[in-house]
């Protein structure tokens, strides 16, 4: 059957051959138009092909072509404190590498990947490298190649990484704090099934420290979220998460109400999610409940006993053991549970907020909700000097 006789298919090669001509105007303007290149990055397919994310992910991260640093010398690998961690990581990244590639071009980029790795630290030695930070370069190894993913990357991780590249995970932590009160707001239900089962967050900190580069095995699947998450703020991977979850409430609710059961079902992530629903879902939470309006219950949960005794020697332990996708056992002999009648840390009423999201259901696809997202992410850009937490 021919493209112009199956409707379907005729309106979708339509849609891409137009956004394809949108994304090439915007590039042609002086300067760019970066607003476009977002939305463009945002709505549905994302940047389309690898050729376009080599001209347009520069632009989202504000990096000039003219900024290619030289090649590395082989003095940055002497006496380097990260070497040896890097070596095994990226020995043992084969899996994140084209099926079928020839074993010498496959060498070849890991020896790249290994010396933007060092370089990247080199220059910036106020970074801590941590496993799985390899899962987010190769990445941009295998879209844009050496010497332009090693300034991405640079930029990547003086901002949009600078979190979780602390020497402690005190930062990480609160970042993954959020997801629980998102959850909390949409689907209270869910939320307290978790919160009896003292599941706590650890399961997503794969999903979150590698832009789920490390637990997604699609490439396809992995570019298309770096479009999203370069295009809007840097907490938008911690709305994914939250969606991911979200979708998931009836086989969670299914599970026993303890913390293997659960942490298990929800750190094995399906391959086969529906990336381009879950991305519009995101873009809405995003707009309902913006970070500025989580902040104080992200705290409160940073700060809860309940929760930060129920995870905090799990950090310590994926952190000395640098196993981002390790599934952890319960280790409390009495876990803290939550008392009856102690309120929420979300003071303002579930009811209203749940019919207001009914309303957000489609804005993505329609084009509101990403413009607001957009425009947060335009907001943050130009301030690259501002971390995002004080």
């Amino acid at each position: 059957m021919s493209v112009k006789s199956d409707p379907v298919r005729h309106g979708k090669e339509f849609r891409r051959r137009r956004k394809l001509c949108d994304i090439q105007k915007a590039l042609s303007k002086d300067p760019p138009d970066v607003a476009a290149l977002r939305r463009m990055a945002i709505s549905e397919g994302g940047l389309l092909t690898d050729q376009i994310r080599y001209q347009v992910w520069p632009r989202l991260l504000n990096v000039s072509m003219e900024d290619l640093p030289l090649p590395p010398g082989p003095e940055l690998r002497v006496d380097n404190k990260d070497y040896q961690q890097v070596l095994l990581d990226v020995r043992r990244s084969l899996r994140r590498f084209p099926p079928g590639m020839p074993l010498a071009e496959r060498e070849d980029l890991q020896e790249q990947l290994i010396d933007i790795i060092l370089q990247v630290l080199k220059q910036n030695p106020q970074l801590h490298y941590y496993q799985g930070y390899h899962d987010i370069v190769v990445t941009f190894l295998l879209v844009v190649e050496g010497p332009l993913a090693t300034v991405l990357v640079d930029k990547l991780s003086t901002h949009h990484l600078r979190d979780f590249m602390d020497p402690t995970m005190d930062n990480t932590k609160h970042i993954l704090n959020y997801l629980m009160p998102i959850i909390e707001l949409v689907n209270p239900t869910l939320h307290d099934f978790m919160q009896r089962a003292e599941v706590g967050t650890i399961f997503a900190l794969s999903w979150l420290i590698t832009w789920f580069g490390h637990v997604l095995s699609d490439f396809r699947h992995v570019v298309r979220l770096y479009d999203f998450f370069l295009a809007c703020h840097p907490l938008m991977p911690i709305y994914f998460a939250a969606v991911i979850v979200l979708h998931r409430e009836a086989e969670v609710m299914e599970c026993d109400c303890d913390m293997p059961s659960v942490h298990h079902l929800l750190s094995q992530i399906p391959q086969d999610l529906p990336y381009e629903t879950l991305i519009s879902k995101a873009g809405d939470l995003f707009v309902q409940f913006p970070p500025s309006e989580l902040s104080r219950e992200a705290a409160q949960q940073h700060q809860a006993e309940r929760t930060a005794a129920s995870t905090f020697k799990d950090f310590e332990l994926v952190s000395t053991q640098q196993h981002p996708d390790t599934v952890l056992r319960r280790r409390f002999k009495d876990p803290i549970r939550p008392e009856h009648g102690t309120e929420s840390v979300l003071t303002k009423p579930r009811t209203n907020r749940l019919v207001k999201l009914a309303f957000m259901g489609l804005t993505v696809a329609l084009g509101a909700a990403a413009l607001a997202v957009v425009k947060s992410a335009l907001e943050w850009a130009p301030k690259f000097e501002i971390q995002i937490f004080p």
